[in-house]
Parts: C-alpha cells; structure tokens; sequence
C-alpha cells in the first residue's frame, strides 16, 4: 500500500522562496499550494486542509502572527515559521502563538525538510474541527471570521467571536473555563470567571440562545462551556 501525499501549504510573499520551496517539496513527494499573502493562505487552509502549513511572519496584508492566530482558532494543523526575523523574542512569540517549529532565514532545505517530517510524525491522529458550521439557522464561517444567524451578519467583539471559534473547533465536547480564559484572556487570567461569565451572557444575548435551553452554547456547571450544533 503506497503512502497517501501529504499537503504542504507555503504562506510567503517572496516569489523566489515560493518557487524554491515549491521545486524542493515537489522533489521529496509533497503536494504543494502556494499562497503569497495572509488572506490566500488562511482561504487555502480551510478549503485544501494541508497537512502543514509553512508560514513567513513578514507578509504583505497583515502579521504572519495574526494569520496564526486566526489559523489557530479553528485547525491545529503544524506550522513551521520561517522567518528572516531572528531574536529569541520573535520566535518565543511566534510558538506561545501556536507555531510547532521556528526555521530563520537563510535555511537548508535539508534542515527544513526534517523538521517537517518531524511536524508530521508528531501530529495528533484526531481528525481537523471543521472551519465552517450553518444549521441552516446560525452559520459560522471561520476562515472568514464570519457569524451570521437567520441570514443577518452579528457584530461579535474580539472576545465574543474567540469564545464561539473555541467551542465550535471543540464541538461535543466540554471546554472548561480554565482552558478558554487561558487561551483567551492569557495564563495571567486563568481564575477570572466572571470575565468568561460576562462574555458568554453578550454572546447568548446575540445568538438568541435560551440558557434554560440551549440550542448551541450549553453550560457545564462549574467545568464550563459545550457547543451543541447539531448533535
């Protein structure tokens, strides 16, 4: 049985490093897709699923930082940041963001290719939390930031918006508090419920959601939060 080909997703506004990369993944086996901004790359991810996602800090729409943010908030495919920037304080940030691996520029090939296998090795056996929802009633669009209920885009704040990308990318399954005040709020934060509390409650208010009974967010007394969707 031949091994299936895995998908490497590059994110990086330098067309000379796309096509190295390109040439030199292509050599080794690997599927490519190619993405020279944030935006084409974060659209690619939630269309294509890549098995690894190689992602420039420096691109030309918005922070490669940001870009792993949004990422983050529905997949936990491996990214390996390669970056000219290369200061303990780039890459400290860059991996508490949700980078697996850090490669400075100028790189080996060689070099990178290990580290990918090593990000693949690694990668958990569960399947990928779906990018999108839409019951027909609510529809969620992660890769777009989008959040719409009865065809009426909703006005989420950040923190709205970051709650309801958690628990969907957790679908079924019990988010405690701690978990989403830490991912959220920070470390710093990990105790202030109320915070969680408060946020929820807008959320609810938003989605229309009867606490009494819940169609999406579901309250686990005293653990935290569930979302429902279609069960």
């Amino acid at each position: 049985m031949t091994a299936a080909i895995r998908t490497v997703l590059v994110i990086d506004d330098e067309a000379q490093i796309r096509k190295f990369l390109d040439i030199g993944l292509r050599a080794e086996g690997y599927d490519v897709l190619l993405a020279p901004d944030g935006a084409t790359g974060l659209a690619l991810a939630a269309t294509r699923s890549p098995d690894v996602v190689i992602l420039d800090l420096g691109l030309p729409d918005r922070e490669g930082h940001e870009v792993l943010v949004e990422l983050r908030q529905w997949s936990q495919v491996p990214v390996l940041v390669l970056s000219v920037r290369d200061t303990e304080k780039e890459k400290v940030r860059a991996l508490d963001g949700g980078a697996n691996d850090y490669v400075t520029k100028p790189f080996g090939i060689q070099e990178l290719m290990a580290r990918m296998r090593a990000l693949l090795r690694n990668r958990p056996g569960e399947a990928e939390a779906t990018p999108f929802y839409d019951d027909g009633k609510l529809r969620i669009d992660l890769a777009r930031r989008e959040v719409s209920l009865n065809g009426q885009v909703l006005s989420l704040t950040r923190k709205e918006y970051a709650v309801l990308a958690l628990l969907l990318k957790h679908r079924g399954r019990v988010v405690t508090q701690q978990i989403l005040l830490r991912d959220i709020w920070g470390a710093t934060h990990v105790e202030d419920t109320h915070y969680l509390r408060i946020v929820v409650g807008k959320l609810r208010q938003k989605l229309a959601d009867d606490p009494g009974q819940p169609r999406w967010l579901k309250t686990e007394t005293g653990v935290g939060y569930r979302f429902l969707g279609d069960e």
